[in-house]
């Protein structure tokens, strides 16, 4: 008898903790919405980075213009014109 007791006790302790877990489909769902935050994210970072590029190269732009500029300030104030 503790045998049989024992053995149903196991088998309803195993049923109870298999019918707590998730569903194969909720996991599946939760995973695919975790990968378009991650992509979200991702293409952000992506922006961010292309608008600091951008932002590069209009302050090279500008320091060339500038530099440009003072050459031939220094050039018109050597030869006196």
């Amino acid at each position: 008898m503790r045998k049989t007791l024992a053995i149903a006790l196991m088998l309803t302790a195993s049923l109870g903790l298999a019918a707590c877990d998730k569903k194969p489909e909720d996991k599946a769902q939760g995973a695919n919405q975790q990968a378009e935050q991650a992509q979200k994210s991702m293409t952000e970072a992506q922006d961010k980075v292309n608008a600091a590029a951008k932002e590069n190269v209009d302050a090279a732009k500008a320091q060339t213009d500038s530099n440009k500029a003072t050459a031939e300030e220094g050039t018109k104030a050597a030869t006196g014109s």
